[in-house]
């Protein structure tokens, strides 16, 4: 005889439907289980990838300041026309080649000054309300929205209400 002693057909199917029921509900978590592990380690992998080239984009970042230098120089120290436009056609491919890659200049100019995206190296007073960036000394740069460097900046100091009364006597 199957099952326990006197237990009646119908008790051992209810028995065996409780049983499939925590067998099917121990299967629906381990599917979700894995579901999640699956979209957890696609999330990894695109996150490393990005990791990667935003590195290696940061990079050649000072590779793209070297050439910009060697065309303000090329320009100053009047180097051949040849020259000059070889050093900008690699500095223009070069800048092409990381913005398709996601890299974006940070435009500060004008802008109030915001200390997650500009590294103030100067400082001026003014007039204006607001902190706000006079200068770029250096320019920065975000990778798919997240900052890679920020731009250095020269700033325009806000005058606070005090002071703002005293500018005004």
């Amino acid at each position: 005889m199957n099952g326990t002693e006197g237990e009646t057909a119908e008790e051992r199917l209810v028995r065996e439907q409780e049983r499939n029921q925590i067998l099917l509900t121990r299967l629906k978590y381990a599917q979700a289980d894995l579901e999640n592990y699956r979209k957890r380690a696609e999330k990894e992998m695109v996150d490393a990838a990005e990791a990667s080239v935003r590195g290696l984009a940061a990079k050649l970042l000072s590779v793209l300041d070297g050439l910009e230098l060697a065309v303000k120089h090329a320009e100053e120290e009047g180097a051949s026309r040849e020259l000059k436009e070889g050093i900008q056609m690699v500095d223009r491919n070069l800048a092409a080649a990381l913005e398709s890659a996601g890299m974006e200049k940070i435009e500060c100019v004008g802008k109030p000054f915001d200390p997650s995206m500009h590294e103030a190296v100067e400082k001026v007073q003014g007039k204006a309300g607001l902190d706000t960036v006079v200068e770029e000394v250096r320019p920065g740069f975000t990778f798919r929205g997240r900052v890679v460097r920020p731009s250095m900046v020269k700033v325009e100091l806000g005058l606070g209400p005090q002071q703002e009364a005293k500018a005004d006597e």
